[in-house]
């Protein structure tokens, strides 16, 4: 499990490609900001996508394990000074949090969770949190995404600030991969680059998976797409976007 002590430093630049706005698109067409709702964003990072919530006309709230991504959440937060309140927490160990109308995990961040019961335990925690009615959307790598896109590298990134080289090795579990990288980040003072390495461990299950857990622990509803598109996911897609219903 990646600690994302240093990798909170980069993580911005090397996420300038995800669909953020797309993400907030989903959720709004599906549970609209009428009266406020109250959201809780799951793995909220950096707070990029947090914010974007609460831009939309959502109650927001986020958590995320890593105390170095909530630092600079809270810093992002108050510089464009609005208030959302920011947890440490596991989202297996997701506890304290009730009526909620929307829950998000986005951002594959369920896939960082290594084995079936903790998936089934914040599924579980999720589904408390919500109101009845409420919404939990998540999205995950595909088993075409995991075992064979990841398996392409070595992949590189050079912008002239931060270079990387990303390998990724099979894990030891089905349809589990690690990702090893190797960072350079530029110094502007001594205009030399600094080194350091990140492990990450993700793991994914087939659709019918975690369909089957969510309806185990209450939900009445599952909706499952791809790619932010709303055709149901084929042989080739990447992201399954699963939206639940309590």
């Amino acid at each position: 499990m990646s600690s994302y002590v240093r990798f909170a430093e980069v993580y911005d630049l090397l996420m300038q490609d995800v669909p953020y706005n797309d993400y907030v698109e989903w959720v709004k067409k599906n549970a609209p900001t009428d009266n406020y709702p109250k959201l809780l964003d799951i793995g909220c990072g950096t707070g990029t996508l947090t914010i974007k919530f609460h831009q939309a006309g959502y109650d927001v709230s986020g958590i995320d394990l890593s105390e170095e991504m909530l630092s600079i959440a809270n810093e992002r937060v108050s510089q464009q000074g609005i208030s959302i309140p920011l947890f440490q927490m596991s989202m297996d160990e997701l506890e304290g949090f009730h009526q909620f109308d929307v829950i998000t995990i986005p951002i594959d961040s369920i896939n960082y969770l290594e084995d079936e019961q903790s998936v089934i335990e914040t599924f579980q925690r999720v589904y408390e949190a919500l109101r009845k009615d409420g919404q939990f959307f998540f999205d995950v790598h595909s088993l075409y995404k995991m075992n064979e896109v990841f398996m392409q590298s070595p992949f590189t990134y050079d912008d002239g600030n931060i270079l990387y080289i990303w390998h990724t090795e099979e894990g030891e579990e089905e349809h589990s991969i690690y990702h090893q990288l190797t960072f350079f980040v530029k110094d502007h003072v001594s205009n030399q680059y600094n080194r350091f390495d990140e492990e990450h461990f993700q793991r994914t299950f087939p659709v019918e998976y975690y369909e089957e857990w969510l309806y185990q622990v209450g939900f009445s509803q599952v909706e499952i797409t791809a790619d932010f598109k709303v055709e149901k996911p084929n042989i080739d897609s990447e992201r399954i976007m699963i939206r639940a219903i309590k």
